[in-house]
């Protein structure tokens, strides 16, 4: 479902975009409609740069498409001819890949792209991260944090230490990217929090997926908070940053949080969403108490270990299959929300949609089509 085309002075924000520009992670949820929403706002040449297919094909005639990995050095580099913007979000996600997949991937495509960069010229670079590179240690729950007072409890800019091999690697080449910034090539760096909307692959459709088979209950007292981003609101932060990259921006080598601004209650959103496709309410049936939750979430993995030394199959492999971990749990009981005040001053940031516009138009989508 594409928004309809908007002129870049129709709303505050929407300025000029690259004339040409290069995605990478182009044929995911967010690097799919990022191409589609840099065509609609002007830009006269998209290279859309990916390992796999996208969910949809392109059928602009401004789009390139270009199969490639983005480990591979020489193929990012032919990518990267003749434009002047990239924006980078490929990126290996979720807990279960094999952890030197994701330095790969995460911090050696990072310093692919840096490369290329350099190699043609190009002088505005603009990679898609994430706030779990700052989430605090022990105790990762954020309540309406800025991005600077999440680096101050942590001592320093990323989280002491991670969650999530993704996070770390996330870390690593987010640091790379924004050490380079210079008056040669300008570097930022921006994420969501929980992107959501029409034609997600993964979030949603899991929810679903796990309500429809009976096997989705609130965990704890259902009362935690989170921060939501619809995909739109998160390819207009991205734009925005990249209009940000100029000399003498405040937002130079910085790092910064957009999302739908006000949070939400998780298990209210997903109520919301799994009666709103006609599925039985999750709030009928009795909630399990997070000690419960953890406690199977650790026999799973430990059955994981057992299944993996069996069959020689790689652990995390096994675990795709398993579903269940301590990670997955947790992220369902802590609160996650932030203060966007930053982005909101530096790049101008307003979403788009509100939460409540965004999460009833996907809830549509997905019934539309018997999700």
């Amino acid at each position: 479902m594409l928004r309809p085309m908007t002129q870049a002075n129709d709303k505050p924000g929407f300025r000029d975009v690259p004339r040409t520009a290069l995605v990478t992670g182009s044929s995911g949820f967010v690097g799919q409609r990022l191409v589609e929403m840099l065509i609609e706002r002007g830009a006269e040449r998209v290279v859309a740069f990916d390992i796999g297919d996208p969910m949809e094909p392109f059928s602009q005639p401004e789009v390139e498409a270009v199969r490639g990995d983005i480990t591979d050095a020489e193929a990012v580099k032919k990518a990267c001819e003749g434009v002047e913007c990239v924006f980078h979000l490929a990126a290996l996600v979720g807990p279960y890949h094999e952890e030197h997949t994701y330095e790969a991937v995460n911090y050696g495509g990072c310093l692919n792209v840096l490369e290329a960069c350099r190699a043609h010229g190009i002088r505005k670079l603009v990679l898609s991260s994430s706030p779990s590179t700052r989430f605090p240690y022990p105790d990762p729950n954020v309540r309406g944090k800025r991005e600077d007072e999440l680096e101050a409890d942590n001592g320093g800019t990323y989280s002491p230490q991670f969650h999530a091999t993704y996070a770390r690697t996330k870390a690593m080449g987010e640091q790379a990217v924004l050490e380079a910034c210079s008056d040669t090539l300008m570097t930022i760096a921006v994420a969501p929090h929980q992107v959501y909307g029409p034609r997600d692959p993964l979030f949603l459709p899991s929810i679903l997926e796990a309500a429809r088979g009976g096997k989705l209950r609130v965990f704890g007292d259902g009362k935690n908070k989170i921060s939501f981003t619809h995909v739109d609101n998160y390819c207009h932060g991205l734009i925005l940053g990249a209009e940000a990259l100029h000399e003498g921006s405040a937002a130079l080598a910085k790092f910064y949080v957009c999302t739908d601004k006000e949070p939400q209650l998780l298990w209210d959103a997903l109520e919301e969403a799994v009666t709103g496709v006609g599925l039985p309410s999750l709030k009928a049936k009795r909630s399990l108490p997070p000690w419960l939750m953890m406690g199977a979430a650790r026999a799973t993995m430990g059955l994981g270990q057992v299944m993996s030394k069996a069959t020689g199959t790689p652990y995390p492999h096994v675990m795709r299959k398993l579903k269940l971990n301590t990670f997955a749990v947790k992220m369902l009981l802590i609160d996650r929300w932030f203060d966007i005040s930053r982005a909101e001053r530096d790049l101008e940031y307003v979403p788009l949609l509100s939460f409540e516009q965004g999460w009833s138009q996907t809830i549509e989508y997905f019934r539309e089509r018997g999700a």
